[in-house]
C-alpha cells in the first residue's frame, strides 16, 4: 500500500510540473495564473461555504442527506457556479458563435436530471428498505 501511495504522489508531481511547463510557454502565464488562482478563490471563498451552508441547514431541518442526495448538491452547486458566466451575461453579444447556446434551459435540464435521479435512487433505497422489513 505504501508503494502505491508514492506511486500515486510521484505521478501527481510529474503533472504539476508538465503543467507548470505548459504555463511557462504561454505568451501571458500570468493571466492564466490569476484564472486559475481565481478559481481556487470561488471554490474554497463560495462553493465550499455554500455547500457547508446548505448541509448545517438541512441538518437543523432534521435531515440528513447522505451518499448520494449530497453528491447530487455538490455537482448542483458545481454545475451553477459552471454556469453563472452564461447565465448572467448581459444580453445578445456581438459575436453570436462565443455563446451559441440556449445556457439556461441547459443549466435547467442538467438540474433538472440530477434531481429526478436523485429523487429516483432516493425512492428505490426507500422502496428496497420496506420490501426488506416486510420478509
Amino acid at each position: 500500500m505504501r508503494g502505491l501511495r508514492h506511486l500515486t504522489g510521484a505521478c501527481g508531481l510529474l503533472c504539476a510540473a508538465w503543467g507548470a511547463w505548459l504555463l511557462a510557454r504561454q505568451p501571458e502565464p500570468w493571466r492564466i495564473a490569476a484564472w486559475l488562482g481565481g478559481a481556487v478563490v470561488v471554490h474554497d471563498g463560495l462553493l465550499a461555504p455554500l455547500v457547508l451552508a446548505v448541509g448545517a441547514l438541512a441538518a437543523a431541518g432534521g435531515a440528513r442527506p447522505r451518499g448520494v442526495p449530497r453528491a447530487a448538491l455538490i455537482v448542483a452547486g458545481s454545475l451553477t457556479l459552471i454556469a453563472l458566466p452564461p447565465l448572467l451575461r448581459p444580453g445578445p453579444v456581438a459575436n453570436p458563435t462565443v455563446l451559441p447556446l440556449d445556457y439556461p434551459r441547459g443549466w435547467l435540464l442538467a438540474v433538472a436530471a440530477l434531481a429526478l435521479f436523485t429523487a429516483g435512487y432516493a425512492a428505490l433505497r426507500a422502496l428496497r428498505r420496506r420490501v426488506g422489513r416486510r420478509t
